[in-house]
């Protein structure tokens, strides 16, 4: 489904994850099995994912029974720019909706809307943490020993 704000399905994966693992009141790892079973996910999909935000310092990994992820850093300390940039790689605005500037008008036909929303769009990126949308998601305490029964 189309929406005006595009983001892509990797991003948004990665934002509710790393939501999903800051709510966690406990410091136990929570599986990839566990966050992709709670989202109706592919799990390896949802794993790739995983892997770029552990590279990018903002969620960290264990492997063994008992394993899983936990946060890098404090969710206080992690903006969502740095987790959009941990999945997607540098932020790049474009103010046009074709994408190639071609229309050869004077003006865009949204005068300066996209610029704007853009503009809002990278603001609560850089000034939204984690610690800021953690509850939004709900949290992930259930018995994760009885969501691996169910594999």
């Amino acid at each position: 489904m189309k929406t005006i704000l595009n983001v892509s399905e990797a991003f948004s994966l990665g934002l509710h994850a790393v939501a999903m693992v800051a709510s966690r009141e406990s410091a136990e790892p929570v599986s990839a099995h566990t966050i992709a079973s709670r989202l109706g996910v592919s799990e390896a999909h949802l794993s790739k994912v995983l892997q770029r935000l552990v590279k990018a310092g903002i969620l960290k990994s264990s492997r063994g029974p008992g394993g899983g992820f936990t946060l890098g850093r404090s969710a206080s300390s992690i903006t969502l720019m740095e987790v959009y940039e941990g999945v997607e790689g540098p932020l790049k605005l474009d103010n046009c909706l074709i994408g190639t500037h071609i229309c050869g008008g004077k003006s865009c036909v949204f005068d300066d809307l996209i610029d704007r929303v853009n503009g809002q769009f990278k603001d609560y990126l850089e000034h939204t943490t984690v610690e800021m949308i953690k509850d939004t998601l709900g949290d992930v305490n259930g018995d994760e020993k009885e969501d691996d029964r169910d594999r």
